[in-house]
């Protein structure tokens, strides 16, 4: 059986290398809007609670949760699409159907009484749901879900985040800044 070529077996093994590495390093940045929608306003979603509070009408005045398809039941109103929109475009909403018919003038003022959950996944004490707290970073995540198992990469997480209707995937550091909603998956180190 003859010996294969000294040149074969270090392109051979040059592919092998080229292959693993390539498959360690697969992993895409996320786009700008992933990094952008934590500075942006809020954008509510299903699970959000609000505090509605109708100026001088307490039978209006109630929370309010946003049901899983992303509407809020409203008194006289009936059915209010919220997902998506902010607190000031959802109140500018709700102020103009009451305009029409049912109130001269309502002063519409909406606060977060309870934020969607986040989720923590992955090498975490006890991964699951957990509340979301404005100004959250990852590191406040882990601390919630029990702190780093002594496997995980402490470096950089996966985040998953829904960023204009599309649900979108990036790597970031533990420094980074959270939305309410997202999905925080915690990689195993490789050594």
């Amino acid at each position: 059986m003859p010996f294969a070529q000294p040149k074969f077996l270090m392109a051979l093994s040059l592919a092998a290398m080229t292959a693993v590495v390539s498959g360690c390093n697969s992993y895409k940045p996320a786009p700008q809007a992933f990094n952008q929608a934590t500075i942006q306003p809020y954008s509510l979603d299903s699970g959000d609670r609000l505090r509605i509070t109708v100026f001088d009408q307490p039978s209006m005045t109630n929370t309010y949760t946003i049901d899983q398809a992303g509407y809020i039941a409203f008194p006289l109103i009936g059915q209010v699409p919220a997902r998506g929109r902010t607190l000031q475009q959802l109140s500018g909403q709700i102020a103009q159907k009451l305009r029409q018919g049912y109130l001269r003038d309502p002063d519409v003022t909406i606060d977060v009484d309870r934020y969607r959950s986040i989720f923590v996944m992955g090498e975490v004490g006890q991964s699951g749901q957990y509340a979301y707290v404005p100004g959250m970073t990852v590191q406040n995540a882990v601390a919630i879900a029990g702190g780093f198992t002594s496997r995980a990469n402490q470096g950089a997480v996966d985040v998953t985040r829904k960023v204009n209707g599309q649900v979108i995937t990036g790597r970031v550091n533990i420094s980074s800044a959270i939305v309410a909603g997202d999905t925080i998956y915690v990689r195993e180190r490789l050594f």
